[in-house]
Formats: C-alpha cells, sequence, structure tokens
C-alpha cells in the first residue's frame, strides 16, 4: 500500500516545475500525482508539453502524465506552484479557497501580512501565521511562501551571525546566474561576456523580505528586523548559482573565529526533525581563499547548502564575506519541498 502524500505542480513545464519533479521524483514522503499547466500544455502528455532541460532523465511516469488545466478540480491538497507572479495572483487563491496547501514560489503573496514567508532553518515558527487567513478558518486552505533566490542565499548567511551579534547594517551585491530568469531566460547576445546591472523589483525584494525573515513573530503580523539594508543586484553569465558580497555591521563585537564557529554550527528545526529535503549543515564556510565558486559549490548539500567563504575585516563596517546557493533548488523548488516537509511534520497537512 502506498502511503506518500499525493502532490501537485502549478507551472509544471518551467524551469522551477522541473526541478520540482526531480527532486521529488525519489521522496520518501511526498509522490507527483498531478501536473498542471497554461492552457497550450493542459491536455498534452507531459512530455510533449514541456521541453526537459535538466541533467537528469525526465521520469517515465511523468511523461505519460497528462497535464491539467490550472484550476483546482481534481487537484490534491498540496500543490507545490511554479508559476510567475502575474498568473500567481489569479490562480494561487482559487487553489487556497478550494481547501488546498499552496507552497507558492512566487513573490506575489510574499509581503502579505498573513502569509508565512518562510525558510525554515530561520523563522520555522512564522508558519504559525497560515492559521489567520481566510482560507484556512473556511476549509483548511492556505498559501505558505519561500523567499526570492537571491535573499535566500543572504539571509541563511545572516540568521546565525543576527542571533548572536544583532546585524545593524548589511550591504550586498550580487551576481545572478541566467537560470533565475527561467528558460529560454536572457537572450544570449545580452548575456555572453556581459553583466546586466539591473533586474526589475529584485533589490527591493531582497531588502523587504530578508527583514521579514529576520523578523519576529507577534500574534498575527510579523514585526520586521530593524536591520538597514541596500541591495545591488547583478546578472551574470553563469548557469546556476548566485554569488553575494556581502558586508555588515553588528551591534556587538565578534571575532572571526566565532563568526565562522557561528556558521558552521548553525542547525535549526530541520536538522532536528531529518526532514528529508534538509541539508545536514545548512552553512558551511570554505577557507579556501577562491571559495565559494558557482561550478565547484552551489550543488553542496545537494544544493540546499548555502557555502559563505573570504570573512575579512571591512573598512566601512565590520565584516565582509561571499555567499553562494543553488538558486533554483535552495533559492527555488527545493526550497519548496522543505517548507512542505516542515509544514507536514507540524500538522498542517490534514
Amino acid at each position: 500500500m502506498n502511503s506518500k502524500i499525493p502532490v501537485g505542480i502549478l507551472g509544471a513545464t518551467g524551469t522551477v516545475g522541473q526541478r520540482f519533479i526531480q527532486i521529488l521524483e525519489q521522496h520518501p514522503w511526498f509522490e507527483v500525482a498531478w501536473l498542471a499547466a497554461s492552457d497550450r500544455s493542459a491536455g498534452k502528455p507531459y512530455a510533449q508539453a514541456a521541453k526537459w532541460n535538466l541533467n537528469t532523465p525526465l521520469p517515465k511516469n511523468i511523461a505519460s502524465m497528462t497535464v491539467n488545466a490550472a484550476v483546482p478540480d481534481g487537484a490534491p491538497k498540496l500543490i507545490f506552484a511554479a508559476l510567475d507572479s502575474t498568473a500567481a495572483k489569479e490562480i494561487e487563491p482559487k487553489f487556497a479557497a478550494a481547501g488546498c496547501a499552496v507552497v507558492s514560489n512566487s513573490s506575489s503573496f510574499r509581503m502579505q501580512e498573513d502569509v508565512p514567508l518562510v525558510i525554515p532553518e530561520v523563522n520555522s515558527d512564522h508558519v504559525a501565521l497560515l492559521k489567520t487567513q481566510k482560507w484556512y478558518k473556511d476549509n483548511g486552505g492556505f498559501i505558505v511562501t519561500n523567499p526570492n533566490c537571491s535573499a535566500i542565499g543572504l539571509v541563511m548567511a545572516l540568521a546565525p551571525l543576527h542571533h548572536r551579534f544583532e546585524l545593524e547594517k548589511i550591504f550586498v551585491a550580487t551576481m545572478q546566474a541566467i537560470s533565475g530568469a527561467g528558460y529560454p531566460g536572457v537572450p544570449s547576445l545580452d548575456i555572453l561576456g556581459n553583466v546586466i546591472p539591473y533586474i526589475a523589483g529584485e533589490e527591493e525584494k531582497m531588502e523587504a523580505e530578508s527583514r521579514k525573515l529576520l523578523g519576529s513573530l507577534n500574534g498575527a503580523n510579523v514585526i520586521p528586523a530593524q536591520i538597514t539594508l541596500s541591495a545591488h543586484c547583478n546578472r551574470v553569465a553563469v548557469e546556476d548559482g548566485h554569488t553575494e558580497s556581502v558586508s555588515i555591521k553588528l551591534n556587538k563585537p565578534a571575532q572571526a573565529e566565532e563568526i565562522i564557529h557561528a556558521w558552521n554550527e548553525f542547525r535549526c528545526l530541520p536538522q532536528k526533525l531529518k526532514l528529508p529535503n534538509a541539508p545536514e549543515q545548512p552553512v558551511i564556510y570554505d577557507a579556501a581563499p577562491d571559495r565559494p565558486q558557482p561550478r565547484l559549490d552551489r550543488d553542496r548539500g545537494n544544493g540546499m547548502s548555502a557555502v559563505v567563504g573570504r570573512l575579512r575585516k571591512c573598512n566601512l563596517f565590520d565584516w565582509k564575506f561571499t555567499v553562494l546557493s543553488h538558486n533554483t533548488i535552495r533559492g527555488a523548488a527545493g526550497a519548496a519541498v522543505l517548507n512542505g516537509e516542515l509544514l507536514k511534520a507540524q500538522g498542517y497537512l490534514h
């Protein structure tokens, strides 16, 4: 008897949707039972509707699965959503209203007061916000979101330091992979041999979401962390892996050894619960002078660890360092699956 929880994927044919399929193929708790995408894909076998772009084979059972329209009729209780923000704003509430647990990768609802924005290692207690949603009160449906792909790597590096030394100011400059723009993404003639110093809305998302993630739960809302944060976001010619150069000012003095210890010893609820997609070590400090690098380090912890390096004194603030995270795994599909695992462990998937 199959005891796995059936799950659906909204936006199943896109870059993040394909990552969901890849991550969930051998998942011990969840099983893909339903796929949905745009009207042009609905009614087709998945192999015909999607151009598979990952370096692992398309699972045979998924290849033959018929893609549904993006409506909740016949959908399972747990939905992993990989829709663009415009579509998500219209479609995801319909699934929540139908009683589905929607784990969203979209930006549409991240900053809504009653919607949890969650990195399980950082703010698992914020999940309780979903109880204040009208959908949950009516029929048990809800929306939970994971953050922007660049905010995730940054906040994973910041959280252990904020807990111990209290962050005051942060400056971050990102070098973001082209896969973050989806497929086919940025035209090759625009990105090859080039850096694009603008990603629409990205800097604002990083600044606002980071403060919410590091904030404190206060009943029915989150009080954002009182941190000043300035972000510069750039698209670079790297396939996968967002690299970020960070400078921080702390309220409490810290030695380099204390900061590195805080990163390497950082363990939280997902590790305690042994959630299937949780990395054994969420933040890894690499002492080599030229690390982290996307090609060498993005897959550490199965793409779920943030890799930090180059910690040194900063002439403007206190300390500076580099952090790398895999933008379509920890920064998107992997983050959402981990949120789904947390929801199951906390009893929200009835």
